[in-house]
């Protein structure tokens, strides 16, 4: 692999006395936290070395006692189901509302967190996503109200949204709008290295003291100066230069999008709608014969795009402010280009495909659709879900993806990326829900948690 540069190398430091301990800051990492604070409009910040993830975990084990009750949106990523293993937490979920037209989930409601807030008088916190994966943003300072009137805090996963509020078309962050506790990948919208993120606290409703505990434990014990110094580098880059740099890329990303508009069969999500983050560009397949894995293909292989992931009938391209004019063109070229192609009924070559990919590609694996045995199962008297915190310690085995109509998932099942589970450890395995995993698998999505053994599909399941 090479040398490391001597850039990094030469701030590749430990804990000294001059350089601050991330675990009890009281200098110049203490000033710099303060300085990131005042940025978003925090009371208090922390930086964080091990992603959101530790963020995640130290915002719900500080914010419900062990065995306590959450509230969370279904689309929040793993990592807040590994916190609900860790708590032996009950948890109610959160389905946000799908937007038929692009068959991508919207965000959560207020009147969705009210009507939950309502029927379980037990919650002791809610977390939301916003922006979600595919870019939509909640009313959140309407849900933190509605939160705040039992008495709870508001956890608000705003991983893809560090760049929030600092240009005009950009939504407000989550701090500004009432939450309590916000967390920011630094390094998916913002100029810094992968594994950097920010944890940010407003309010008394969270117990300081306990947070901080949280993250000494979910962080590393030596924490890398360098990713600290790429999360200050990322935080000056944006006091310094931001109003410029967001502005452009506004600018870049809106002339894409106007046209984007000319296209007859591909569809993106309108950022004007005032629910759609600016970066996050919804590319739909829905009106079109191809699969949204299939136009991934197409634009990696054939013009060397690529994309952020995709999905049964959409892609998501991701933009930045470090994104060059060559970026937008390349983009808006090759969609209109496939536009063209699809609205002219042309064939699009098959040397652009992967093998195996596709909705006309038969798959023997799969051809057997499992019998309706729901109604059989629900009349035996089986409970409709296990608890998480206790499904995942029970023992499990391999069978058959065709046969586990009705079973118990032992392992969770979901899309890589963006980690939100179709399936988690504990919930019954339903007719619905194994048509859209082999729906993923014959299109060549990537499922976790399905293996291919001997030519069949497999699912760990409750013994």
């Amino acid at each position: 692999m090479g040398d490391i540069p001597a850039e990094i190398t030469n701030i590749d430091v430990t804990e000294t006395a001059d350089f601050d301990n991330l675990h009890r800051p009281e200098g110049l990492l203490g000033e710099l936290q303060k300085r990131a604070a005042a940025l978003y409009g925090a009371e208090e910040s922390f930086y964080l070395i091990n992603g959101s993830t530790c963020g995640i975990l130290s915002a719900i084990s500080a914010a419900v006692p062990v065995g306590g009750h959450i509230l969370m949106a279904r689309n929040c990523h793993k990592s807040a189901y590994h916190a609900v293993y860790l708590r032996n937490l009950t948890v109610s979920y959160l389905y946000p509302p799908i937007m038929e037209e692009y068959d991508i989930y919207d965000a959560v409601t207020a009147r969705q967190v009210c009507e939950e807030l309502e029927k379980n008088k037990d919650i002791s916190a809610v977390l939301i996503v916003s922006p979600t994966y595919e870019g939509r943003i909640a009313n959140i300072r309407e849900i933190a109200e509605t939160v705040h009137e039992k008495g709870i805090p508001l956890i608000v996963d705003e991983a893809h949204g560090a760049h929030l509020g600092f240009e005009e078309h950009f939504a407000e962050n989550s701090c500004r709008l009432g939450a309590d506790i916000v967390i920011h990948s630094v390094h998916k919208t913002l100029p810094a290295l992968t594994q950097t993120a920010l944890l940010h606290v407003n309010g008394s409703r969270i117990n300081r003291n306990l947070l901080r505990r949280f993250l000494n434990i979910y962080q590393s014990s030596s924490p890398s100066y360098v990713l600290m110094a790429s999360i200050d580098d990322a935080l000056e880059i944006v006091e310094k230069r931001g109003k410029e740099l967001f502005c452009n890329f506004a600018d870049s990303y809106l002339k894409m999008e106007a046209e984007l508009s000319k296209c007859r069969r591909l569809k993106v999500v309108d950022v004007r709608d005032g629910h759609q983050d600016i970066g996050k560009l919804i590319i739909s397949t829905k009106k079109t014969e191809l699969s949204g894995q299939r136009l991934y293909d197409i634009l990696v292989q054939k013009y060397h795009l690529q994309l952020e992931m995709a999905a049964g009938s959409y892609c998501l391209a991701m933009f930045t402010a470090g994104d060059y004019p060559e970026a937008y063109e390349r983009i808006v070229c090759a969609l209109l280009e496939i536009d063209g192609m699809l609205e002219g009924g042309e064939l699009l070559e098959r040397e652009y495909f992967s093998e195996n990919r596709g909705l006309n590609e038969r798959d023997m694996a799969l051809e057997e659709v499992i019998p309706d045995r729901m109604d059989e199962i629900m009349r035996s008297g089986f409970l409709p879900e296990i608890p998480l915190a206790k499904a995942w310690d029970m023992n499990t085995e391999l069978i058959s993806l065709k046969d586990a109509a009705g079973r118990y998932a032992g392992e969770f099942v979901g899309l890589y990326p963006p980690g939100v589970p179709i399936l988690a450890p504990g919930e019954i395995i339903s007719n619905d829900i194994y048509r859209i995993i082999a729906s993923y698998l014959r299109q060549g999505l990537t499922v976790q948690g399905i293996w291919r053994k001997k030519g069949l599909y497999e699912i760990r399941v409750l013994q």
